[in-house]
């Protein structure tokens, strides 16, 4: 009896098997593609979110309506911001958006972990650009005036 079955089992396999296997393995590779797509669309949402909330008065923007000017008033409470237009000789205006209007900006997103990191990468810049002493100046300043005084020879 248990033959039988390992027989009936190995002809439904052999008829079944590879379709089901290869069924199962598209929807895999499905699933996981639907996992990365959700964590890059998460982490573009954060970016733009981070962007928007990054405009203070004096940012350069441009709405999704074209216009283009200052940001003069961010109100957070509202979550608007007050732009300015035009200029002094043809007249200035003020309009009040949404901050969900805006489409490109000049602002700089402030990451914590680059503020951090940024001055230990200055100081190492300025101490390997600067000699330590000022004798050692005087003495490069020397070589290159040698350098360039054989060079014009």
């Amino acid at each position: 009896m248990i033959t039988a079955l390992n027989a009936t089992f190995k002809e439904w396999f052999s008829q079944y098997g590879f379709p089901i296997i290869f069924l199962a393995i598209v929807i895999a590779a499905f699933v996981v593609m639907m996992v990365f797509q959700n964590k890059k669309r998460k982490k573009q949402e954060k970016e733009a979110k981070d962007l928007i909330d990054s405009v203070k008065p004096g940012n350069k923007v441009k709405t999704i309506g074209g216009v283009c000017g200052i940001v003069v008033e961010v109100d957070s409470e509202e979550n608007t911001f007050v732009l300015e237009t035009g200029s002094v000789t043809a007249g200035k205006s003020y309009v009040k958006f949404d901050r969900q209007a805006i489409w490109q900006t000049d602002a700089v997103v402030e990451n914590k972990d680059a503020k951090s990191a940024e001055p230990a990468e200055v100081q190492a810049e300025e101490s390997s650009e600067e000699p330590e002493n000022p004798e050692s100046r005087e003495t490069a300043k020397e070589n290159v005036s040698e350098n360039n005084v054989s060079e014009n020879k």
